[in-house]
């Protein structure tokens, strides 16, 4: 009988030591949140789950030469895009594409990419993203933090190309870079400027080269939220 007391107490501290294990709360680190995605959320990243559909007009304005541009109607969630284009309109699913779609395509993820740039940096799961640098920016002549963005040589519309993004201290672009085909001189060096909120997101209308002469910039941009 006394081996029986024993071992049911030896159970029940058993039983005891299993119980408080499991109560006891595990700490959990915090996820270190990327530079890419400090970028993404200092220009309303946010807030994208939320959007249903994009409006905006793409164009580039020479000198006193006014560009006609190309308007896109995209629905995210559905991936549906619409395009129009002087008196050409296309319609298309990015998901049930064929070939009568590719060259609007092209033209869409171009347009968009500058649209979004900061929401690229985490949807782009393929690119690379370098460590920050401190540098003088190309056009400003400002120091600014600084990553280049490096896409893989196979793959994509543009395979190979590079971004070097500047940006201040609020995480904030500022100006970049496109090198094509990650050669060493610059293809394209553009401003990042006249921020403008549509519903929580964050868009540069402006891209001018240095001497203002030459801008891409958006117009009838329409953010719509669920």
């Amino acid at each position: 009988m006394k081996s029986l007391y024993l071992g049911l107490i030896c159970l029940l501290l058993v039983s005891a030591c299993k119980s408080d294990k499991s109560e006891t709360p595990t700490k959990k680190e915090p996820k270190e949140i990327t530079v890419a995605q400090k970028i993404a959320n200092a220009h309303g990243f946010e807030n994208w789950k939320n959007v249903s559909e994009v409006k905006f007009t793409f164009k580039v304005d020479r000198d006193t030469i006014k560009g006609k541009g190309r308007s896109w109607v995209w629905k995210p969630k559905e991936d549906s895009v619409t395009m129009t284009a002087g008196e050409t309109t296309v319609s298309y699913n990015r998901s049930q594409m064929d070939s009568t779609h590719i060259r609007a395509d092209r033209g869409f993820i171009n347009d968009k990419y500058w649209l979004l740039v900061p929401y690229q940096l985490v949807w782009d799961n393929s690119a690379e993203i370098s460590v920050p640098k401190f540098l003088e920016a190309p056009i400003s002549k400002t120091k600014m933090n600084m990553i280049t963005l490096t896409y893989p040589e196979e793959g994509g519309y543009t395979p190979g190309d590079a971004y070097d993004i500047y940006y201040d201290n609020n995480f904030e672009i500022k100006e970049w870079v496109f090198r094509k085909g990650n050669s060493e001189e610059p293809s394209l060096t553009t401003t990042f400027e006249n921020y403008k909120d549509f519903n929580g997101i964050k868009i540069a209308i402006d891209h001018k080269q240095e001497g203002g002469n030459w801008n891409l910039n958006f117009a009838d941009v329409s953010i719509t939220l669920e």
